[in-house]
């Protein structure tokens, strides 16, 4: 991948698709590609930058995402500058030093193995907040669950995640963090949520299963196992069967 200025438009046509019918089998296939495929990257950043044609499809992308009370709670900072991406890298730096002191003795050797960011690797950081009070002093359907507008700005994450590997390009997203600390480096107001924080570029390439997984880090739990019929013990019985030949989708 080369980085050069992409020829595509900056929001690609939609087109119109007739009401609950279902894209075609080439469609499909490229949206659970992309589902399937997508990985949490961290070392095979490439230096070349994101054109802005692509940086757009991508975060209009993420601005698509549902949002509770269509409240729209998310922002993205976008973060070029080496000096401010050091001095994130060094709050990472505390942090995963103190997170590795939390995991048994034994697993910590596997875990200082672990490449968990690439802050100064990649070429664009972007942080991304959540604004409680976007939707007003009562959001509708945000009366009882109060959380929901990080929920919303996940989805946004996500979003963002898959029209990025769609493009060829690659996320990490790094919560070993102070967020106040990091906060307080971009002038981020005390009220606003961070939710993400994600590193963004051109790679190498994608790993074929998701990096944890292939370290021996986790093995995948079979979807069946966490699949309910009607209730939270009862299994999906009439499932089972071809739940065990779904593929699994990627979680890293």
């Amino acid at each position: 991948m080369t980085g050069k200025t992409s020829t595509g438009p900056v929001s690609p046509p939609v087109p119109p698709l007739a009401a609950g019918t279902p894209f075609s089998e080439e469609e499909r296939l490229a949206v659970y590609r992309a589902i399937t495929t997508r990985r949490d990257v961290r070392g095979e950043f490439l230096p070349d930058p994101v054109d802005d044609a692509t940086l757009s499809r991508i975060l209009a992308a993420a601005h698509s995402a549902p949002s509770v009370g269509l409240s729209q709670p998310w922002d993205f900072i976008l973060i070029r500058n080496a000096d401010t991406r050091r001095k994130i890298a060094d709050i990472f730096t505390d942090a995963n030093r103190e997170a590795a002191g939390m995991f048994p003795p034994d697993k910590q050797p596997a875990y200082n193995a672990l490449k968990l960011e690439g802050i100064l690797t990649a070429p664009l950081n972007i942080c991304v907040t959540s604004d409680p009070d976007r939707g007003g002093p009562v959001v509708l359907g945000a009366t009882h669950m109060r959380d929901t507008d990080l929920f919303s700005t996940v989805c946004a994450i996500q979003n963002l995640w898959l029209a990025a590997r769609a493009e060829g390009i690659g996320v990490g997203w790094v919560s070993i963090l102070d967020p106040q600390r990091v906060k307080t480096v971009l002038g981020i107001p005390e009220r606003i949520r961070l939710v993400g924080y994600l590193c963004v570029g051109h790679v190498k390439g994608f790993f074929e299963t998701p990096e944890l997984e292939q370290r021996g880090w986790r093995r995948r739990t079979p979807l069946e196992e966490l699949v309910h019929d009607e209730a939270w013990e009862a299994p999906a019985a009439s499932l089972a069967a071809v739940l065990q030949q779904t593929k699994p989708s990627s979680t890293g």
